[in-house]
């Protein structure tokens, strides 16, 4: 029974810390680390955005997200464990600033992930992710530019490392 709660336990774990690691990889556009989310097979629904496989959406979104100023959070995860399947509900909220018009454009947007999961030779990774947008909103914001950096130069890799990338 205490293998069993440690085993639920340790997936839980796992999963949050992947679901972690794919905001890390969306702001700082990491490639590797945003194809170790899913399994190879492993698909994205975005609704009208996107369709495909996980390693098709990385490319997508990390194209998509290039020329722009963006943060990505997530919370109020829920997660069941059945052996070495899961499901997960995540909520993500994602800020994205472009200049449009000469004018800095702010878009935030809230939704949820709702993925399949499963364990394989010892990883833990999306099966399939369906994306809910719950709704967006866009202002006109004056901004001040950050001093992250969008890549591995970024100084969070100094002290992490490249985690969980494939």
């Amino acid at each position: 029974m205490v293998a069993d709660r440690n085993a639920v336990a340790d997936a839980r774990q796992s999963i949050t810390d992947t679901l972690y690691r794919y905001c890390r990889a969306m702001d700082r556009i990491d490639h590797a680390l945003g194809y170790s989310i899913w399994h190879e097979d492993g698909t994205a629904d975005y609704g009208r955005l996107f369709q495909g496989t996980g390693r098709e959406f990385i490319d997508w979104v990390c194209e998509l997200h290039e020329p722009l100023s963006h943060h990505h959070q997530i919370g109020n995860i829920l997660i069941q464990v059945d052996g070495d399947k899961a499901g997960s509900e995540a909520y993500v909220t994602t800020n994205l600033m472009a200049t449009q018009d000469g004018r800095q454009m702010l878009r935030t947007g809230f939704g949820r992930y709702v993925d399949q999961w499963s364990k394989r030779e010892g990883r833990w990774a999306i099966d399939h992710r369906r994306y809910i947008l719950e709704y967006i909103f866009t202002r006109e914001v004056e901004a001040t530019a950050g001093w992250g950096l969008r890549d591995r130069s970024d100084p969070s890799y100094a002290v992490l490392g490249a985690i969980g990338a494939a």
